[in-house]
């Protein structure tokens, strides 16, 4: 089958498998694993006010976020702080060492999707990251 015969779902999906695929062993690299990655992108924004909160935003159900954030805090990567509103929860907050293993990790990350898009000139690059945020304002949360 050609492949502007195939349905946008599978393309976008084999796309994002091998990019993922080719993300595993950069990250592994900068001693972090995918979630973590996901965890310190999603602080990178800003502190999250609650655990739950942050385990929303970054799609991560949040009994399996707290193994993530201890491994992460352990590390000094990132802090958590009993809310002065409500000490019940913690505000989870970027270091600045996780900000640096973060910033190295984009930086790789960039390099490999450098290589990925080599075969496209700067306009059709540009077209492309231009339309996949298009459509994530349109369709991803």
């Amino acid at each position: 089958m050609d492949e502007p015969d195939r349905d946008l779902g599978a393309m976008l999906y084999a796309l994002t498998r091998a990019v993922l695929d080719a993300e595993i062993p950069v990250l592994r690299a900068h001693d972090v694993e995918m979630w973590d990655y996901a965890v310190l992108s999603g602080l990178e924004r800003g502190a999250a006010s609650t655990q739950s909160e942050l385990a929303a935003s970054v799609g991560r159900d949040k009994t399996r976020l707290i193994p993530i954030l201890d491994r992460l805090e352990a590390r000094g990567l990132l802090r958590r702080t009993p809310d002065p509103a409500d000490r019940r929860n913690k505000v989870v907050a970027l270091t600045a060492p996780g900000r640096a293993v973060l910033a190295g990790c984009r930086a790789a990350i960039r390099g490999m999707e450098d290589d990925l898009l080599a075969d496209l000139d700067d306009a059709e690059q540009r077209a492309l990251r231009a339309t996949l945020a298009k459509l994530m304002r349109a369709w991803a949360p």
